[in-house]
């Protein structure tokens, strides 16, 4: 399993958004408000793209008019993959448990 750390929603959210397809920051912060309805200060983005960076998850691509595009990594997509489907399971739980429950009529 990969431990995305206690970044976790911050990076779990910008390897979402650059499995699309290469993007540079900005980019990033309005898909994320399209998508998922949550805005990314950009300290925050730019910590995380950072991280992500170190990791090898992520790798810039050559500027483009003073942006500069990231793209997803092999080791990214494993990553995003694994915490996706581990998420996934985990939903799966919790809905299953919620069956459960006598709800009132």
């Amino acid at each position: 399993m990969h431990d995305l750390g206690r970044w976790a929603d911050p990076s779990l959210l910008v390897l979402t958004s650059l499995a699309d397809g290469p993007k540079h920051g900005y980019a990033v912060i309005k898909d994320l408000e399209q998508s998922a309805g949550v805005t990314l200060g950009a300290g925050t983005l730019y910590a995380v793209l950072s991280r992500l960076e170190e990791r090898g998850w992520i790798e810039p691509l050559a500027a483009e008019e003073r942006r500069r595009p990231y793209r997803l990594t092999g080791p990214g997509a494993v990553a995003l993959e694994t915490e996706t489907r581990r998420i996934h399971q985990f939903a799966e739980l919790g809905l299953r448990r919620l069956a459960a429950i006598p709800r009132p009529a």
